[in-house]
């Protein structure tokens, strides 16, 4: 692993999620920051993918069950060359390529539609059970919000996982304590979800979602794991790397302002 590298690639996946959002004066700053550095890392360390090809029929599958952090989606395939990073300045236009939740029909690398929480999970279920029948190597990664945890879907979803025991499944949550409408255990709480998992029939690890040696550390614990799911519960920040949207509930749904973006940018920079 290129600790330097991946530190470098998520600084401006970061600058062009508050650059996307600041052009569209509208989408999520804060859980797409949140969860940046966990996407970067599985799209340049772990997945097995095809810029050239991205319907390779055994490459790895990535489901942003968070739909609505679809800007960090975005800026890390176009980091990586999906598509021109020219596209990532029409965020949210009319009849562009980039729209507000992510679109498998349309746009090249993202490989299932979601936004309504608790389906992408879901997806990912069913898409796992497929590859088995099929004795496709591939393995599906899906990132849930925490707040998405109070979906009751997820937990059919989970249950259904455990009980095929598709360990070419991997959950990654990313745990930032904050939703729309303030702090996780306050609207409805999800402690603890290590245990709720574990009881589900899951292989639990916990790390910090912006430590990219941690990471590391919890993919290579989950990679020999045979008969059962895994997720990843990965201690994060809402607002990553921007101090006055850091652990801020209300830079869940808000674009920052001409003054905030070229101050978000400065901080991300250095």
């Amino acid at each position: 692993m290129n600790k330097e590298h991946l530190i470098s690639v998520s600084k401006d996946v970061k600058k062009n999620i508050i650059e996307m959002i600041y052009e569209a004066k509208s989408g999520h700053p804060g859980g797409s920051l949140s969860c940046s550095d966990i996407i970067t890392y599985l799209y340049y360390e772990k997945m097995n993918i095809d810029v050239n090809n991205p319907k390779y029929n055994e490459r790895d599958r990535f489901v942003l069950s968070k739909g609505h952090a679809a800007p960090a989606l975005y800026s890390v395939l176009a980091e990586k060359g999906f598509f021109e990073k020219s596209e990532l300045k029409n965020l949210r236009k009319i009849g562009a390529l980039l729209q507000g939740h992510p679109d498998s029909k349309n746009i090249p690398g993202v490989d299932v539609s979601t936004g309504s929480l608790g389906q992408g999970i879901s997806n990912a279920v069913g898409m796992a059970l497929g590859l088995r029948y099929q004795k496709n190597p591939a393995k599906i990664y899906t990132i849930l919000g925490d707040g998405e945890l109070q979906e009751g879907l997820v937990w059919e979803a989970s249950m259904a996982a455990a009980h095929y025991k598709l360990d070419n499944l991997v959950a990654i949550i990313d745990y930032n304590g904050l939703q729309i409408d303030g702090n996780n255990e306050e609207v409805m709480g999800i402690s603890p979800i290590d245990k709720k998992f574990e009881s589900f029939g899951w292989n639990v690890v916990t790390c910090d979602g912006h430590d990219y040696e941690k990471l590391h550390e919890a993919f290579n614990k989950i990679s020999e794991v045979k008969g059962k799911p895994s997720v990843i519960i990965a201690k994060t920040v809402k607002g990553k790397g921007v101090s006055f949207m850091e652990n801020q509930a209300g830079w869940h749904g808000q674009a920052p302002t001409l003054e905030q973006k070229e101050k978000a940018l400065m901080e991300i920079a250095n």
